[in-house]
């Protein structure tokens, strides 16, 4: 059998294996291995399999993430964010859906200091939802706008997709986190539009709450100042070059540890709650990160990319059809993937197609972190949308939030479209 054939029969076996919902890790560094065997032979296949997860473990960006991870655990645990959505809501509350928007701008907060989508719809809905509740909001729209900003975590930096693709497509995670900021803001400018849109079409579903005074607002500003401090240091520092990204997260928790302890919210049960989270987390996203690596070995050894690269000119689409494509299998595959194994399984196939197309690696990873997110709030497997209805099932019915994100989605559309249309400028 050619080693084409091979590579073929192995990226449909990775799907089947995908479908029976065997753990993304697992199917990658199995049918990698058989893959490898049956190209190369056994000694390779071995030599891979036993050299690769030190490789790609001992990388120094790699250590990044569980640096960044353990930033968002301690200043979680700890409190330092917990006032996020309160003094946004004293600044935003005041216009036409002001809870909504004040939970998309304290969700952005909450992301600068955490990177995971979940946590930010977990963290900001336990509080926001109940209150939106009470100022009797359409609570489609309220579940549906938390859900939403919480994808805005995987945008602004530390970003863990950001990370990733940095690592797989070696490209600067500095310059990808950058660009991350403005993604991730940009997409909270048009969640707020999607909420004042909603306002327009039924002013009565989205009340404005009470004003408050300007010392109301400095008074629950000042109470957010940890978080403040925190998100300066590590931003100061990353984005002016001083710190690389792994110094920028291990000196973010070592400020973090440092709040927790001066403020005495940081218990020692909840720091070694932290070290564990760290630990799990870190371990899921190295694993997964080791079977991806030997998948791409696979995938270039089989001769499989470049098949696929003749095989895409062959059909004689143009550079922005091509990415038409790449943007539809994205979000076909955020309905049914989480988001880094649904960009850890892509990325080999899809790299070598876009090199040859000139493709910028920096605007393309922007693109699909954002794409990816998309799929963490649309059915039938949108994490956040269930994230929220865990913690608002006494509010919410699950096809309800669901209802609710649809504006949000749409707007997520419309700035993907924004993103095609200045590719060129990349």
């Amino acid at each position: 059998m050619d080693p084409v054939t091979i590579g073929i029969l192995a990226l449909a076996a990775l799907l089947i294996l995908i479908g029976l919902r065997v753990p993304i890790a697992a199917s990658l560094i199995l049918v990698s291995f058989v893959g490898i065997w049956a190209v190369a032979g056994i000694r390779p296949a071995l030599s891979m399999i036993s050299t690769i997860p030190y490789t790609t473990s001992a990388s120094w960006t790699l250590s990044s993430i569980p640096m960044f991870l353990l930033m968002g655990y301690i200043a979680y645990h700890s409190g330092l964010t917990r006032g996020l959505f309160e003094a946004a809501r004293v600044w935003w509350g005041w216009l036409p859906g002001g809870l909504a928007i004040a939970s998309l701008a304290g969700a952005s907060g909450f992301a600068a200091v955490s990177g995971s989508s979940v946590a930010c719809s977990a963290a900001i809905g336990r509080i926001a939802v109940p209150e939106m509740a009470r100022q009797k909001y359409d609570l489609r729209i309220a579940t549906g706008a938390v859900a939403a900003g919480g994808t805005i975590g995987a945008l602004i930096p530390p970003s863990i997709i950001l990370i990733l693709f940095g690592i797989q497509a070696e490209t600067s995670i500095n310059d990808l986190f950058l660009g991350g900021l403005f993604v991730g803001l940009a997409s909270l400018a048009f969640y707020i539009c999607a909420v004042l849109i909603v306002w327009l079409r039924n002013p009565a579903s989205l009340p404005r709450a009470e004003p408050y005074t300007m010392g109301d607002r400095w008074k629950k500003t000042a109470e957010i100042w940890p978080v403040l401090l925190l998100i300066g240091a590590v931003f100061g520092g990353l984005f002016t070059g001083f710190f690389t990204a792994t110094e920028a997260g291990a000196f973010g928790s070592f400020v973090a540890l440092l709040l927790g302890v001066a403020r005495r919210s940081l218990s020692w049960a909840d720091f070694k709650e932290s070290i564990v989270d760290t630990l799990l987390s870190s371990g899921a996203l190295f694993i997964i990160a080791i079977g991806a690596n030997l998948f791409t070995r696979l995938v270039a050894m089989s001769g499989l990319s470049m098949q696929m690269g003749t095989f895409v000119e062959g059909l004689g689409l143009g550079t922005f059809a091509l990415l038409l494509v790449i943007v539809v299998i994205y979000l076909i595959l955020g309905m049914f993937l989480e988001p880094i194994g649904a960009l850890l399984l892509t990325l080999p196939l899809f790299l070598p197609i876009l090199a040859q197309h000139g493709v910028d690696k920096l605007w393309f990873g922007l693109l699909v972190a954002k794409l990816l997110e998309i799929g963490m709030i649309t059915p039938p497997v949108g994490l956040n949308v269930f994230v929220i209805h865990s913690v608002a099932r006494d509010y919410v019915r699950l096809e309800q939030v669901f209802a609710g994100i649809v504006p949000f989605i749409l707007a997520d559309l419309v700035l993907v479209g924004g993103m095609l249309a200045v590719r060129g400028f990349f």
